[in-house]
């Protein structure tokens, strides 16, 4: 009878702990379809080539589609997600073929009791910029030409602190490199970056990010350092202005004194006028005048101005319809049908799905 006893208590006692266990691991989802057309009509169906999400013209296509696991506990977390997508295919076509479906995978441990600092390492977020891939999380459709050309992932450690309050937050982070999960061959030098994020109130977000590093082989290398600057105000429930400042520099060859430079402002306002309807609409200025990031046939470099303006629908919550029009406009960038011509026009629809 003892025995019996015993054996029921610990039959119960395994179920409980596995029920606590499964509480902690979340299972999502999420897809996103679209549909791009491009007015210059690119003979092979792709957008310009600083364009790496949504990039594909004149067909139905998949940008993003992952499952993700997560599990966490008050002192330690995972992630893992798989992904396929043109986005996949356009971001990660340099790393291993077994990394290539990676769009997440992390382990992080809460490195002490009292305080919020956590310790975690392997494939994650960007740390710049306040657009991501996921576009359902974006305010507007399609990525700015800065979210495009700074890195969407990263492969390393990083070190983050926030406070009780969580209002400031600061990560210290170790990289391999400028959107890599496999470091580039014959490059030494590893990558570094640091952010912090303010929330002064929960109206008002203010973050810095950079990062310092070296591209090219070590015989080659030269060093970048990337800045990135924004703010969120939500002015009221309805309506919200998002401002970022993007500013870079790389050596023009090893040793030298003379770098190259990007820089780029973003403005976003968006405006939810009905409780399942919102509109979007963004400015930008992209200038990259030797190339650092954005290579051009145009001797003055890589200047644009881009307007774009979007409706969103959400008919309930694990649903986003949306359509945007966009134009870049910059002397001499852009292809149509042979021609090299000022201006490039697109709009675009999605529909997002996330669970």
């Amino acid at each position: 009878m003892k025995k019996y006893i015993l054996a029921t208590i610990t039959l119960l006692s395994i179920q409980y702990t596995f029920a606590q266990d499964t509480t902690a691991l979340k299972i999502s989802g999420y897809i996103e379809t679209y549909y791009s057309h491009d007015f210059n009509k690119p003979a092979n169906n792709s957008r310009p080539n600083f364009i790496y999400s949504h990039n594909r013209s004149n067909e139905i296509n998949v940008n993003l589609a992952f499952i993700k696991a997560n599990y966490q506990t008050e002192r330690l977390r995972t992630n893992l997600a798989l992904a396929l997508g043109t986005y996949m295919s356009a971001n990660y076509a340099a790393e291993p073929d077994v990394m290539k479906n990676a769009f997440e995978a992390n382990a992080g441990i809460k490195l002490s009791k009292t305080t919020n600092l956590w310790l975690d390492a392997g494939i994650f977020a960007s740390h710049i910029g306040f657009e991501s891939a996921i576009s359902k999380d974006c305010w507007v459709l399609t990525r700015n030409i800065s979210s495009e050309n700074t890195p969407y992932y990263e492969s390393g450690a990083k070190l983050t602190y926030t406070t009780a309050n969580q209002k400031l937050s600061a990560s210290l982070l170790y990289l391999n490199g400028w959107q890599r999960i496999k470091r580039l061959d014959g490059n030494s030098k590893p990558a570094g970056g640091l952010q912090i994020t303010f929330k002064p109130s929960d109206q008002l977000t203010l973050n810095y990010s950079n990062y310092l590093g070296y591209e090219g082989e070590n015989a080659v290398r030269t060093q970048r350092f990337y800045h990135n600057f924004y703010g969120v105000l939500q002015v009221s429930d309805t309506f919200g202005l998002t401002a970022g400042f993007d500013y870079g520099t790389q050596q023009i060859a090893r040793g030298s004194s003379e770098r190259k430079e990007i820089f780029s402002p973003v403005l976003i306002a968006r405006y939810a006028f009905a409780p399942n309807w919102a509109l979007a609409g963004r400015y930008e200025y992209y200038n990259d005048r030797q190339a650092m990031m954005v290579a051009s046939e145009n001797t003055s470099g890589f200047k644009v101005n881009g307007y774009s303006l979007n409706i969103d629908y959400r008919p309930f919550k694990q649903a986003l319809l949306r359509l945007e029009g966009k134009v870049y406009q910059g002397d001499r960038q852009f292809a149509r049908q042979g021609s090299v011509v000022d201006y490039n026009s697109s709009i675009t629809t999605s529909l997002a799905i996330s669970f």
